[in-house]
């Protein structure tokens, strides 16, 4: 079991960043029938009804997110769920998804410095010398990009806020969460995630949605696969590691996106981009390799 386990955990970081760049190109489709605010809306509240569901069949018990646990899980969840979705949604009205993408992998390099700094997490010569090849990386695709159109902007800034979201709920669960069960906790994630994005959703738009076959599919497979699936893989990476071990997969996550785009969406890949894409990938193994000393951490 414990192998079958440790196979698992390997190839985690593989699913997780397959699962959440297909996200990008499922929104973007999904964008062109529903308000981007309902869209996400409507994506975290099937999560937390599932989840809800989830704990009620399998007869799982809410003690673990009792004494205010559920309120830490809450706030992580509409930080990473609510701030971390709405944002980049509303953005990809207004920019493609390749450099939404490639805003929200800065995530990694912001997470390690404040991980660094509010979890004491050390990290070694090589990792950094990871991050800032990932960096690298995505400056070769977005740099270009990012200068031809004043019109993106409004969006990449939208992006960089998911980011800091992102980024804020994952040391926030670094910090409170990490000895919650995977369901319960996930589950007062959803919940809160699903009530932010519900109350933007009134506050700050007009929903609209035409409810076609491709509008059901992109909800359907971003809120299965990608809410439920992928940040359960999320989760699972948080609490055996880092939090700049785990979010360093995001530096993955623009080329992969890059080549989805071009498979499903006929989007050509640039020169650029597959040099980026081959520099971010050797920086993300560079973070997440191992080596002889485990990580130190401070108390």
């Amino acid at each position: 079991m414990r192998l079958g386990a440790g196979r698992a955990m390997v190839a985690a970081p593989f699913l997780f960043v397959l699962l959440w760049s297909s996200s990008f190109i499922t929104a973007k489709i999904g964008l062109r029938h529903l308000s981007p605010l309902l869209f996400v809306a409507i994506r975290l509240v099937a999560c937390a009804v599932v989840l809800t569901a989830l704990m009620v069949l399998l007869k799982q018990s809410w003690r673990p997110v009792a004494d205010w646990k559920w309120l830490h899980c809450g706030i992580a969840g509409a930080l990473m769920n609510g701030i971390g979705l709405m944002a980049p949604h509303v953005g990809l009205l207004t920019a493609p998804a390749a450099q939404i993408a490639l805003v929200q992998s800065l995530t990694p390099l912001l997470t390690a410095i404040f991980g660094m700094m509010l979890l004491r997490e050390r990290l070694r010569m090589g990792q950094w010398l990871g991050l800032v090849l990932g960096v690298a990386g995505v400056a070769l695709v977005v740099g270009e990009a990012a200068l031809e159109s004043a019109a993106r902007f409004q969006g990449l800034v939208l992006a960089f806020v998911g980011v800091l979201g992102l980024v804020a709920g994952t040391l926030y669960f670094g910090r409170f969460c990490r000895g919650v069960p995977l369901l319960p906790g996930a589950t007062a994630q959803f919940v809160s995630a699903a009530t932010v994005a519900s109350l933007g959703t009134w506050l700050l738009e007009i929903p609209h949605a035409d409810w076609t076959e491709s509008a059901l599919a992109a909800i359907a497979w971003n809120t299965i696969m990608v809410s439920l699936g992928g940040m359960g893989l999320y989760f699972a990476m948080l609490v055996r590691g880092t939090v700049a071990r785990a979010s360093a997969n995001f530096y993955l996550v623009p080329g992969t996106a890059a080549l989805l785009g071009w498979l499903f969406l006929g989007e050509r890949l640039s020169f650029f981009a597959v040099i980026g894409l081959v520099t971010a990938s050797i920086g993300c193994w560079l973070v997440n390799v191992k080596s002889g000393k485990p990580l130190r951490k401070t108390l």
